[in-house]
């Protein structure tokens, strides 16, 4: 039995779990993502998420 998952998903789980943790995470974790997602975007690595 394989088990697949996808990353995205899992980051905005992660982040939401963190988020509600420590609230003053949140500023960091938005620019992370939208950092990573736009260095995907620009380079294509990868695919989707």
């Amino acid at each position: 039995m394989n088990i697949h998952v996808a990353i995205g998903p899992l980051v905005a789980l992660i982040a939401g779990i963190l988020i509600l943790a420590v609230p003053r995470l949140l500023n960091y974790i938005v620019a992370l993502y939208l950092i990573i997602i736009g260095i995907i975007g620009l380079f294509g690595v990868g695919g989707h998420l």
